[in-house]
């Protein structure tokens, strides 16, 4: 801590550039990484409580960007922060710096489920006593007092809050300011009146008022009114004296309250925010069920569009993604597969600005990361829009870097009705795709499958053409690397629409995911990228245009949809007189003609327990292996009018339930609404995801 608190000089990546030389330093509170110089001082600066993780070794997009350079990997690490996982990508002079910023953030971090360091991390009362030999307290006091005169006036006060990153309405901190202030020297503070603001300031209002209920409106608790407390409110069993005696002693600050045996507000307050309060049950850090039943009779930590860093149309595509999720519980991951330059397959979110990733690092990261954490089975769905060509690369990519991870042969030897168990299949990854029907020849290197439960959710109409202009005069969206500056422009503006129009509509959690704001958003959002981007081709936005873009969306969002939703029963009677197969082809509910694809026997041949298949076939049919995709829509449906048929096929085989197309804000929906009918992976956008606990027997 003292050497990061003295400060490193350090190289920070950055891409495209040679990297910038800086001082790296820990701040004296132990609660921001700062560096200088910078032109934004107090904005230079990242949290303790925004770090995800810390890893060593050049790993990170920026570090394989700079790969042909002579980096030392025993010399660089990344720190990942942030709500969309930024990495901070670092190099040191010697292999000892970095291990010592590596082992000391970690500990800050892991500091969060330690008891002492937590206690000092939520700088709870006990921070700033009034015992002036404090060296912290003096040390907090003498730093914020600027003009040094052994005052602080409300400006020091409000630049010291900033340091600390307590952030309360100004109006609320002069309030409180003016409270504390109780001597001759009005509109200054004391070393002892700002620790009674600090007090105040940091007093938990709803554990002061349940101490007050308890405590017969008492500025403490005795060990009785504490027992009570604890058995009514927090449903403890055996109280006994002496368990209440060690809480006193343990989190009272003051001798003279332990030894009349009660404990103040500070004490109570430490008591209630420590782990010792915490409802997870500790005996749940290990695995406790039993796992040796079928997959399908397990919840699984999903997640959907892995590989995306924000929103679902315009944000950055990176491997890190899939080493947090991995290592955070995740056991099925998404790669999204596209034909790229020079033969080499590349990971996507189709027809949006996403950019893209190789396949290769894709899957060399999930090799790295997938059992570090959690021996459980990792489930790669694999969502396939390849020619043949590059289909035969994805598989041979598979073969190469998972190897024998890809080997199930000992679990083929188990009941063939019923699926392995998560036991039986530890340290293996499975993959979910289609597999070429069983009529085809052995000798077959390709066939038609169905192409209808691809999990392109976007739907036809709001998709951004990326092939070459046509007739039709689709308009073709460059890649990130091959945008001119026009284009650029125009990529610029419509973030910041599409960023103002997401939080005004303040999209979240909506459980009706048909509504209308959404389906508006989405659709002039789409036709605004559309049109700009159009008239980028040609040249920069005008200011005109720029200006009146906004105002047109919003138009055309508040605009009274006409986009229909078609009613379950209708829906219901169209399943059953549309799943139909004629000499002619496969149709779909609506009658329509099933899309297809092209499939190479080389991946198909990957697919063991996990085969996807098209979600409008029959609940009824099909093999314990088979994976059935919804959308949450279609799962809704489902639940709400055929509950019963849905458990039972869950009961048997793998659901998936991907998000619908309108949480282009990467928001999730419930997945508890799916659970109680037994669906096993509920896929989430991941970049705000909760993700599912360790796998769970399902009751």
């Amino acid at each position: 801590m003292g050497v990061m608190q003295s400060g490193t000089q350090m190289v920070k990546l950055k891409a495209g550039s040679k990297g910038l030389v800086r001082l790296f330093y820990l701040d004296d509170h132990r609660s921001c990484i700062r560096w200088r110089p910078s032109r934004k001082s107090e904005k230079a600066k990242i949290t303790i409580d925004s770090l995800y993780k810390v890893t060593e070794g050049g790993q990170s997009d920026i570090f394989h960007r700079h790969a042909d350079s002579s980096l030392d990997p025993t010399c660089c690490f990344t720190v990942y922060h942030g709500n969309h996982m930024e990495s901070l990508d670092l190099v040191t002079t010697n292999a000892e710096e970095a291990r010592t910023w590596i082992t000391g953030l970690r500990y800050l971090m892991a500091g969060i489920s330690d008891e002492d360091s937590l206690a000092k991390r939520q700088r709870t009362h006990d921070q700033y006593p009034l015992k002036k030999d404090n060296p912290f307290c003096v040390h907090t006091f003498e730093e914020a007092d600027k003009n040094g005169d052994g005052f602080l006036n409300i400006e020091e006060i409000y630049q010291l809050l900033h340091k600390l990153n307590v952030n309360l309405p100004r109006r609320k901190v002069k309030q409180m300011f003016q409270e504390a202030d109780t001597d001759d020297q009005q509109g200054t503070l004391t070393y002892e009146e700002f620790s009674v603001f600090y007090k105040m300031m940091s007093l938990r209002r709803d554990l002061f008022l349940l101490m007050m209920a308890y405590s017969d409106r008492k500025d403490h608790l005795t060990t009785e009114e504490l027992a009570n407390l604890l058995r009514n409110e927090q449903k403890m069993a055996n109280v006994t004296p002496e368990y209440v005696g060690e809480i006193i002693d343990k989190f009272e600050r003051s001798d003279e309250n332990k030894q009349r045996g009660v404990i103040g507000i500070e004490g109570f307050t430490s008591f209630m925010r420590s782990p010792t309060c915490d409802i997870f049950n500790p005996l749940h850090h290990e695995v406790n069920q039993d796992m040796d039943q079928p997959l399908c009779n397990y919840f699984i930590a999903s997640s959907h569009n892995t590989y995306l860093t924000g929103d679902q149309l315009l944000s950055h595509s990176k491997t890190d993604m899939y080493a947090w999720v991995l290592q955070s519980g995740c056991r099925c991951v998404e790669v999204d597969c596209w034909d790229g330059p020079d033969g080499e397959p590349m990971v996507q979110h189709g027809y949006t600005l996403t950019s893209k990733i190789p396949f290769k690092s894709v899957i060399a990261t999930i090799n790295k990361y997938a059992f570090i954490n959690n021996q459980y089975p990792v489930i790669l769905s694999i969502e396939n829009h390849c020619s043949i060509q590059q289909q035969k690369k994805i598989a041979q990519y598979l073969r190469e870097i998972f190897g024998d991870k890809l080997d199930v042969r000992d679990a083929l030897s188990r009941d063939s009705k019923t699926l392995p168990s998560p036991q039986s299949l530890q340290g293996k990854i499975l993959i979910k795709g289609k597999s070429l029907p069983a009529y085809l020849s052995a000798d077959a290197e390709e066939g038609e499958v169905s192409d209808d439960d691809s999990a392109d959710e976007i739907e036809d109409d709001f998709k951004l053409k990326s092939s070459n202009v046509s007739t039709d005069e689709r308009f073709c969206i460059p890649p990130f690397s091959q945008r001119g500056t026009g284009n650029h422009q125009v990529e610029s503006d419509i973030r910041k629409k599409l960023d103002s129009l997401l939080k005004e509509s303040r999209i979240g959690d909506k459980e009706d995911t048909d509504s209308f704001s959404i389906r508006a958003l989405l659709r002039a959002t789409h036709q605004g990228l559309q049109k700009n981007l159009r008239q980028g081709s040609k040249g920069v936005l005008k200011k005109s245009q720029s200006r009146s873009l906004l105002t047109t969306l919003k138009q055309k969002r508040h605009s009274k949809s006409r986009l229909s939703c078609q009613s379950v029963d209708k829906e219901e009677d169209v399943q059953e007189t549309g799943t139909r197969r004629e000499a002619g082809g496969q149709f779909n509910r609506g009658g329509r003609k099933r899309k297809t694809m092209k499939l190479s026997r080389d991946l198909s041949n990957l697919v063991v327990f996990t085969n996807s298949v098209a979600s409008q076939e029959c609940l009824n049919e099909g093999t314990p292996g088979d994976v059935l995709s919804f959308s949450e829509t279609r799962a809704q449906s489902l639940v709400n009018h055929r509950a019963e048929q849905f458990l039972a096929f869950n009961q048997r085989q793998l659901s998936r339930i991907y998000p619908s197309a309108y949480r282009i804000d990467s928001s999730n929906f419930n997945p508890q609404f799916y659970w109680n009918v037994g669906c096993q992976l509920g896929k989430t956008a991941v970049c705000h995801s909760t993700l599912f606990t360790c796998i769970k027997v399902v009751c």
